[in-house]
């Protein structure tokens, strides 16, 4: 092996070294989550059907549906996979890890979304 190329391995070795996240950042995430959730919960419940005959009104409301969602997704995907040890250590094996994930997956959603 040359010289260049042991150098190159070494730079390549550094480059892709494993990074710790800052301790924090899942509840830096999750609070921002449920911060878009929140704000796009709030501009729908503000948006009036009768603005509905104008397609130039749709943006706001398509928008903050497409950030309600997504944002509700990651964090009930978030919350349920910070339980996943536990429930694996629960369940009997994968059908009843499987039926336990999708329990916490439903209860998780009912949590986030609006009371109506």
């Amino acid at each position: 092996m040359s010289a260049g190329a042991a150098e190159f391995e070494s730079l390549l070795r550094q480059a892709l070294a494993p990074v710790e996240p800052p301790a924090d950042l899942v509840q830096r995430l999750e609070r921002t989550l449920v911060s878009l959730t929140e704000l796009a919960q709030d501009e729908l419940d503000a948006w009036e059907l009768s603005a509905m005959r104008d397609p130039r009104n749709w943006v706001r409301p398509v928008a903050a549906a497409v950030v309600g969602v997504s944002a509700g997704t990651a964090l009930v995907a978030l919350r349920v996979r910070a339980r996943h040890r536990s429930r694996r250590q629960q369940s009997g094996g994968l059908v009843d890890l499987a039926g336990r994930t999708l329990r916490d997956v439903a209860d998780e959603a009912r949590r986030i979304l609006p009371e109506r």
